[in-house]
């Protein structure tokens, strides 16, 4: 703890953004998905992003409603 004392604040600063960028320069590098291309290619890359969009309302709906009664329960654990 003595030592992040001792370094100023612009030094700190700077070694903290200094490590998180450093692994966005390694992501950089990746090569592209080949299953990605070959759904794309195939035009199946639309079925997969609706099944994920589908999930996703899925899951939204059921946090509204799971949401929607614990409000009921909390109402009456009230009265």
């Amino acid at each position: 703890m003595n030592l992040i004392k001792s370094f100023s604040k612009k030094t700190v600063s700077f070694l903290a953004l200094a490590l998180l960028l450093f692994p966005l320069n390694l992501l950089a590098q990746n090569p592209p998905a080949a299953m990605a291309d070959k759904f794309r290619s195939d035009g199946k890359i639309y079925i997969v992003i609706l099944v994920i969009i589908t999930i996703f309302i899925g899951i939204i709906i059921y946090l509204f409603s799971l949401e929607r009664k614990i409000k009921r329960l909390e109402r009456e654990q009230n009265k």
